[in-house]
């Protein structure tokens, strides 16, 4: 799983790779059972300061980044408004993104918003036949925030429906910009990032992921990080 994490990820920040997802301690779970799935992105990002730390025990020293307002989320949204590129937002319950998308069109002027749908499908034909129409909507940009590994899937299986633009998961995302504006975290915490510590203080529903999931990862991490070093120690 660590060789995976070092191969795909980028420090160059002037690319723009096709496909992005974002790992975090409790999502480093689910990729672990699905390397398949994350092997077909081009760039896998540390989602959290824990992250980034850890794998500079890997040898990787790659800065956090989330698809939030304090870190890629400004970058790529500033750009695709400059650019005149298209973009189709994905997540949530029904009318969270709209709610986000219009404080995000208030804040980059010009941003074109090729759709937004919710997150949720009522069977696999709905999910099927609307990946057909957004891969024929051909939007420059899609942002999924579905939850992993869910939002990968989706991003993927409109990359193998012919799409060829530019996608980004983007977890809960549309959900904090409808509620928190594009200022979600105070400044002060993102400096410390305590950012972790508000989301529990906002949704308590979270404190079993920062407490017992976070403490698993943990665990993972140390028998991955072994078996990385034993596997390096063999090809030396």
């Amino acid at each position: 799983m660590i060789e995976l994490l070092k191969q795909r990820a980028s420090a160059d920040a002037s690319a723009r790779p096709r496909l992005v997802t974002f790992l975090n301690p409790y999502s480093y779970r689910v990729a672990r059972g699905r390397q398949e799935l994350y092997q077909r992105f081009d760039v896998i990002h540390y989602d959290g300061i824990a992250l980034a730390m850890l794998m500079q025990l890997a040898g990787v020293k790659v800065a956090r980044k989330s698809f939030d307002m304090t870190s890629l989320a400004p970058e790529v949204l500033a750009s695709a408004a400059s650019e005149g590129r298209r973009v189709y937002f994905i997540g949530g319950e029904p009318g969270v993104p709209e709610q986000a998308v219009a404080k995000l069109q208030a804040r980059f002027s010009g941003l074109q918003v090729a759709g937004v749908r919710h997150g949720f499908f009522s069977d696999e034909t709905e999910r099927v036949s609307f990946i057909q129409e957004l891969a024929a909507l051909a939007p420059d940009i899609v942002i999924v925030g579905m939850g992993a590994p869910l939002q990968e899937s989706l991003l993927l299986e409109l990359a193998g429906a012919g799409w060829r633009g530019e996608g980004y998961t983007c977890g809960g995302f549309l959900h904090q910009t409808a509620k928190g504006g594009t200022q979600y975290y105070p400044p002060w915490m993102d400096r410390m990032n305590l950012r972790w510590l508000y989301r529990i203080v906002d949704e308590p529903k979270l404190i079993k992921r920062y407490t017992i999931d976070y403490s698993i990862f943990l665990w993972l991490f140390a028998g991955d990080l072994l078996a990385f070093y034993a596997n390096r120690r063999r090809k030396a």
